[in-house]
């Protein structure tokens, strides 16, 4: 999931968290981020959509200790821990490639510890929707919801109140170029699998810019995201699961 801000981010697609999220259809025009629109309110100039970076689906990233990690891949990793750990809210857009090339956009926000909500552009139906300890996928033509633990999604890390990849996940690879810093994390479940979470963050601004999630199948959903806001304060009941209007999804 979010897979994600966040998730994601989602941050968050049916293969990619706990593989639960479907993939939304692509909308048939790109998002207009210079009309209000009724997104998320962004300080500083308006960004236009980025160009999410695809990791080369061959690459084999090889599972290792963190004590083989030099002292430079340790600094990354712990600036990286502070980054996220000094976020309390988050909003922005994102920009959605799910496994089978499909482009998807809208807006998301955060909320710390543990709430998030991706809210897709026409014509996806597709919200998704995390209280703090459960994520919904919710199908706004079908009224329909799927209900998932939090604890059980890679955007459990994204939305902690305070996180140290060092010694709270399984970092298994930390590396840096003149443009991002990127950490991966893996997780090994009896029943589901192996998933892998790949964070990027901004060389230079240190920023949040994408994530990418592979699925026990090798599968690869990734949200990059922009016009960031760390300053927005939220309403709660955004993130409020309603299980009065929208029921579970059949079968």
């Amino acid at each position: 999931m979010a897979g994600v801000l966040l998730v994601t981010a989602a941050m968050v697609t049916a293969t990619s968290l706990a593989q639960s999220v479907p993939v939304p259809k692509p909308a048939p025009k790109g998002r207009d981020a210079q009309s209000g629109g009724g997104g998320p309110a962004v300080t500083g100039a308006t960004q236009t959509p980025p160009t999410p970076v695809i990791p080369d689906p061959r690459r084999n990233v090889p599972s290792s200790i963190f004590q083989t990690f030099d002292a430079n891949q340790k600094a990354q990793a712990a600036k990286v821990s502070a980054y996220l750990s000094s976020l309390q809210t988050l909003v922005g857009n994102f920009v959605q490639v799910g496994p089978d090339g499909s482009k998807t956009q809208g807006d998301f926000y955060i909320q710390k510890p543990g709430k998030v909500r991706f809210e897709y552009d026409a014509p996806s139906p597709i919200d998704i929707v995390a209280d703090g300890s459960s994520l919904v996928v919710r199908d706004r033509k079908l009224a329909t919801q799927d209900v998932y633990p939090l604890s059980q999604t890679p955007l459990r890390f994204l939305l902690s109140d305070r996180i140290d990849l060092m010694k709270d996940t399984n970092v298994v690879n930390v590396s840096a170029d003149d443009v991002f810093v990127s950490v991966t994390i893996e997780e090994k479940q009896a029943l589901v699998g192996t998933s892998r979470l790949l964070l990027m963050f901004g060389a230079k601004d240190g920023q949040l810019k994408q994530w990418t999630v592979t699925d026990p199948q090798g599968y690869d959903t990734t949200i990059a995201v922009y016009n960031l806001d760390s300053s927005k304060k939220l309403d709660p009941g955004m993130f409020k699961i309603d299980f009065t209007n929208y029921g579970p999804a059949p079968g």
